[in-house]
């Protein structure tokens, strides 16, 4: 029973520091795998909710097409998350109508 405080401040200390230190660890492999598995093409999203698709990589760094002829370069600690490419989806005659590529833009608001 004396030894009952000494106890719960080890517990404590492993709950507070320990468990949460290798949570981080976990994320930041995650994290580094993801930047290591990026190809010319792939379309991500940086830190700063940015999408584009990777159009080059360096060193450090990473070209993203963020518009057809516009690149600019980031960090690669930057890309947050590797998007699945948009399919848009066809109307009831075929034809693709403004809005219904669900790309989250302003007119996806509204239904």
């Amino acid at each position: 029973m004396e030894l009952f405080p000494l106890v719960i401040l080890v517990l404590a200390f492993v709950l507070l520091i320990v468990v949460p230190a290798r949570q981080r660890k976990k994320i930041q492999e995650q994290q580094r795998a993801l930047q290591e598995s990026l190809t010319p093409g792939t379309p991500v999203m940086t830190t700063a909710g940015l999408h584009g698709t990777v159009a080059a990589l360096g060193e450090g760094t990473v070209d993203l097409e963020i518009a057809p002829g516009v690149v600019v370069t980031f960090a690669r600690q930057a890309v947050l998350e590797v998007r699945k490419p948009v399919v848009a989806g066809p109307a009831a005659d075929g034809t693709v109508l403004p809005g219904d590529d669900a790309d989250g833009g302003p007119a996806d608001r509204t239904r």
